[in-house]
């Protein structure tokens, strides 16, 4: 026997612990105790507790309220759009992207690229990646329509006179609203973006190509939301030039509305420039004629003061296309047109006009759909015809040609080429020849290009090529 009456040799059992709860509610207040944690511990479970809700609750909510409200803001839009607002520049940019990426024709050039450059496929599928992140834009109806096209109509007529020149209503009324319209320009200036926005905001909205010296942020940003699409206009990488010619091809087969500048970049002397083919090609290899037709819009742009001149000329000077263009300088020049308008001295810098030309239905002129370079070189054609003629291009032409002259010399020559000029577009301001050649010779003074020396006005030494900067871009219709 054990000292507690146990029998030698019986094996030992422990007590079962007992089913009834501790005297005095000690099983409750365990289960209310409170518990201490790190803080940082505390933190994160919070952290994750909002993410979650967040995730499962609010963002699906939120995602459509907001969609509701794109998708009512878009309908009213439409309603006043001669050309809705297509399904193709809606999609999400997720999508596009995706669906450019695995594009079969992109999907062969991923191969090749992978052949050539000796890398494996995959890698070669993140560059076409790559790619089509940078050019795809985002456009936001919103960000177009709600404010976009407001801050482009305040800048545009805060700078200049707008006027619009020729422009046939009845024969872009009888476009075709199922087809593709192309906006084709001339490129004068940085504000041509701006001033065709503006000018075009009943029409559609327009999706630009955009060069390389807008990728900057947030400018890139907010150039996307705007439905414009990047481009690096001296690549010559073949998988980037599929993933662009593809995502071209897909908008103008979606009948998204686009606006191009066949020069391929601002004019450096102010003459017309010979066109390039490259996007234009994109466009007319994609087009599928018998489904949706695509119609070309010739835009014509001219200035009384085109903000880079010095810096265009400059460019033109060294036989390159490097701007030298100071962020310093650009400040500099806002500030001071800023400081003229709060001492009440700011005036506009003359005249911005555009006309509009006769379109150009590819399914009208069939010959042209595989010949891109003959139909680039029509679209130019029409273009230069429709240039409108302003006071400062004039007399910048008749100082140019004719040497110093009088106020009433110059009045006369331009009268006289005035009559020559029936045929052009030719804006005269209040339909006086006197005050036309007194905003031309202003606007050319205030500039340094001009010097007047009592009643003989004279272009002042070393400014003869911005002279014939502006006085290039009319010549060819003098």
């Amino acid at each position: 026997m054990s000292r507690r009456g146990t029998p030698l040799g019986t094996p030992f059992r422990p007590a079962r612990p007992s089913l009834r709860a501790p005297p005095g509610g000690d099983t409750v207040r365990a289960m209310t105790a409170p518990v201490t944690l790190p803080l940082w511990l505390f933190i994160l479970i919070v952290l994750f507790a909002a993410a979650s809700f967040a995730t499962n609750f609010l963002f699906p909510s939120v995602r459509w309220f907001f969609r509701r409200r794109a998708e009512k803001l878009v309908a009213r839009i439409n309603q006043r759009l001669e050309r809705p607002i297509e399904p193709f520049k809606l999609a999400r940019r997720y999508d596009l992207i995706q669906r450019l990426c695995y594009d079969p024709e992109v999907t062969k050039a991923i191969v090749e690229h992978a052949r050539t450059e000796g890398v494996r496929e995959d890698v070669a599928f993140e560059h076409a990646r790559r790619y089509a992140h940078e050019i795809v834009p985002s456009f936001s109806a919103f960000t177009y329509f709600g404010w976009g096209v407001k801050a482009a109509r305040w800048l545009s007529t805060t700078l200049y006179r707008v006027r619009l020149g020729r422009h046939d209503d009845a024969a872009l009324a009888r476009i075709d609203p199922d087809a593709t319209l192309i906006f084709v320009m001339n490129h004068r200036s940085n504000m041509d973006y701006v001033l065709v926005t503006y000018l075009a905001a009943q029409q559609s909205a327009l999706s630009y190509a955009v060069g390389e010296w807008a990728q900057i942020w947030p400018l890139s940003r907010l150039i996307r939301s705007m439905g414009a699409y990047f481009i690096r206009r001296k690549s010559r990488n073949p998988l980037y030039r599929k993933v662009l010619a593809r995502y071209v091809q897909m908008a103008t087969v979606g009948g998204a509305t686009q606006a191009v500048f066949p020069e391929g970049g601002l004019s450096l002397d102010g003459r017309p420039q010979p066109p390039k083919v490259g996007l234009l090609k994109y466009i007319t290899d994609g087009a599928d004629l018998a489904t949706r037709d695509v119609i070309f819009v010739p835009v014509a742009i001219n200035y009384d003061r085109v903000f880079e001149d010095s810096v265009l000329v400059r460019a033109g000077a060294s036989g390159g296309r490097q701007f030298n263009a100071r962020i310093t300088h650009v400040l500099k020049a806002c500030l001071r047109q800023v400081w003229l308008w709060v001492t009440r001295r700011y005036h506009r810098f003359g005249y911005a006009a555009v006309s509009f030309g006769q379109p150009l239905s590819l399914r009208e002129f069939p010959e042209l759909h595989t010949r891109p370079e003959a139909l680039a070189r029509t679209l130019m054609a029409r273009i230069a015809a429709q240039v409108p003629i302003l006071p400062v291009p004039l007399v910048a032409h008749l100082l140019s040609e004719n040497g110093p002259c009088t106020r009433s010399a110059l009045e006369n020559a331009f009268s006289a080429t005035l009559e020559r000029l029936d045929h052009a577009h030719i804006h005269l301001p209040r339909n006086r020849t006197d005050y036309a050649v007194e905003v031309g010779l202003r606007g050319l003074i205030e500039r340094g290009v001009v010097t007047a020396q009592g009643d003989i006005y004279t272009i002042t030494e070393g400014a003869a090529p911005l002279a014939d900067f502006y006085a290039n871009s009319i010549r060819h219709l003098l």
